[in-house]
């Protein structure tokens, strides 16, 4: 593809469009892990782990298009989105003290680069798509997502801090997009049928679907409940 000819701008404003359109996860999800640090290191979070996403991004999509099509791949980053999710959600924010845990900044940030490059593939794979092989066009798109998912997760972190509910919204809303990556993996294509649409879809595949969705956002949010009241518990008999 020709540099800056009507097809490469047109190709351009396709991948704009799904780097807005998949930014949210990414941005709930460094909102949630940087919720707990210091005010003061925050903003240093959200930016230097979107950076080490965007180096990862980047060495992946060298070979992406290959990569993402092995069977498998997608059933192994959605299982470990599900555990993601459920660790940022059954993160309790106090100690048995009563006092703010000590997270760390290294941690939140390795929690951010981890989860987003598990999220990423899918997104890579839409960049790639509509990149048409065009190498500059896909590090086009992996740069332009920078900026957008830090200002997602900057809004994110604010509406955190004013209502905790979004924090289970948040949690739910990774967890779909977990339940999304596994049944979308080539190896379970029997089971759940074409996510994408490009074939006809028989009625128990598209419940199947629904059942992953239902089972994976509910233990999500369940097993973080479960285990933030247990550590309640154990810390008022303690006490």
């Amino acid at each position: 593809m020709e540099l800056f000819t009507a097809q490469w701008w047109s190709a351009l404003l396709v991948i704009l469009v799904i780097d807005l359109v998949l930014a949210g996860d990414n941005a709930i999800v460094i909102a949630l892990a940087a919720r707990n640090l210091p005010r003061h290191l925050k903003t240093r979070a959200i930016v230097w782990g979107m950076l080490g996403a965007l180096v990862m991004r980047l060495v992946m999509a060298l070979g992406v298009v290959w990569l993402l099509k092995l069977p498998g791949l997608m059933l192994i980053g959605g299982i470990g989105l599900v555990w993601v999710a459920y660790q940022l959600l059954a993160e309790d924010a106090t100690e048995p003290s009563g006092d703010p845990v000590a997270y760390t900044f290294w941690g939140a940030m390795k929690t951010i680069v981890v989860a987003d490059v598990l999220m990423g593939m899918d997104n890579m794979l839409g960049v790639a798509g509509a990149a048409h092989g065009a190498i500059e066009l896909v590090i086009i798109g992996l740069l332009l997502s920078v900026p957008i998912v830090v200002f997602g997760s900057t809004l994110v972190l604010k509406l955190v801090e004013r209502f905790p509910l979004i924090l289970q919204l948040g949690g739910a809303v990774l967890a779909l997009t977990a339940a999304k990556m596994i049944v979308s993996d080539p190896l379970l294509k029997a089971v759940f049928g074409s996510f994408h649409g490009d074939v006809a879809d028989e009625p128990m595949q598209a419940a199947a679907r629904w059942v992953v969705y239902v089972l994976v956002i509910g233990g999500v949010l369940i097993g973080g409940w479960w285990k933030k009241r247990g550590a309640q518990v154990s810390h008022q008999l303690g006490g």
